[in-house]
């Protein structure tokens, strides 16, 4: 039985040949969007050596890449590559102020993880994070933009303040329970949360947000617990 790839985009699937280079872009196979900012070829899904492969061709965007589990996050510059293991993967990029993305299913994948739900204590289990209701609670404030309308990019993120007054929080705890967040998921490998050594970085909200949203570590089913009474959390 062959190993076949198809890729998913608002709700279509299009097929992948062994033989083919399939290329996502302005004007690629998969025609994403008429969006200056996007480059005309960025992304490409070919199979080498007997596994499928993503790589970037773009001279300037990122894409960040995500098992459907959140157990696994890579960023992927122009020029790179890699190759893909899951039955499921998911692409997230933004170009100019609006962000995409699409999925990548295998039908035969080299690797299959299963996804852990919830832990004896209550607390949220995504992969390897561990968040409590308060810590989702700040991030899916955050994310709320995004979750709500495809395509919304992450200059749509609220202020701090703006978010710590959706919550009923003050922004001191705010402050405190971001600077929680960050280091919690900057101590389980994710990059680009720290500006250095023991500084937090300034773009965390940012990276926070883009981590949360591709690796689904919130998705549109948190989105009720805003409604919520969360002062007291």
């Amino acid at each position: 039985m062959p190993d076949v790839a198809k890729i998913e985009y608002c709700g279509e699937f299009f097929p992948v040949n062994e033989v083919q280079v399939f290329t996502v872009g302005r004007e690629g196979d998969l025609d994403i969007d008429d969006n200056p900012y996007l480059h005309r070829q960025f992304l490409t899904v070919s199979r080498h050596e007997g596994l499928w492969w993503l790589a970037n061709v773009g001279a300037r965007l990122t894409a960040t890449i995500a098992d459907r589990t959140g157990g696994l996050q890579a960023w992927l510059s122009p020029g790179g590559r890699i190759p893909l293991v899951f039955s499921r993967t998911s692409v997230v990029f933004t170009a100019g102020p609006t962000t995409y993305e699409f999925a990548i299913h295998i039908s035969q994948p080299a690797f299959r993880q299963e996804q852990f739900v919830a832990d004896p204590d209550g607390a949220t289990t995504i992969g390897p994070v561990l968040l409590t209701e308060s810590q989702r609670a700040l991030v899916v404030a955050l994310a709320e933009p995004m979750l709500r309308r495809d395509g919304t990019g992450l200059s749509a993120i609220p202020s701090s303040a703006a978010a710590a007054e959706r919550l009923g929080w003050g922004i001191t705890k705010f402050n405190r329970k971001l600077d929680n967040v960050c280091d919690k998921l900057d101590k389980n490998g994710i990059a680009g949360l720290r500006g250095g050594p023991g500084k937090l970085a300034s773009n965390r909200k940012a990276r926070l947000v883009e981590h949360a949203v591709s690796s689904h570590l919130v998705t549109r089913a948190d989105l009720p617990m805003l409604d919520q009474d969360l002062s007291q959390i």
